[in-house]
């Protein structure tokens, strides 16, 4: 199947995320936040990689993958009102390509938002 765009539907799976994989999110969060920390001048490749090191939490984060190859990170925390949703980090290769709801491959957003509504609490970004 393809997207609207002609792309082929990328396939999802989600795992934990374990301390390894701290840079390669950190890589990730530093390329898909670049553009708009530029633009409002604010960009430092070592600072947004830095931070996201010092507060990176594998129990609260989940890996998502593409076809067997890293795609992503999601990282909900709990709070006084239900999950927080701290971190969601898409590589731009993929961003925008999803299939309709109730298709066989939702993508991870969709996945992310029914694990909110499945835990009977708030969630909010």
């Amino acid at each position: 199947m393809e997207t609207s765009e002609g792309h082929p539907e990328p396939e999802w799976d989600i795992r934990p995320a374990r301390p390894a994989d701290v840079e390669a999110i950190a890589e990730l969060r530093a390329v898909v936040m670049r553009p708009d920390l530029e633009r409002l001048g604010r960009y430092d490749g070592h600072r947004v990689r830095q931070r996201l090191r010092d507060g990176f939490s594998p129990r609260h984060t989940s890996i998502i993958t593409s076809e067997g190859t890293f795609a992503g990170s999601v990282t909900l925390r709990p709070s006084d009102s239900g999950l927080w949703l701290e971190h969601f980090y898409l590589t731009p290769a993929l961003q925008g390509r999803h299939r309709a709801e109730g298709e066989a491959h939702p993508c991870p957003n969709r996945r992310t938002y029914r694990r909110c509504q499945g835990v009977s609490t708030a969630c909010r970004s």
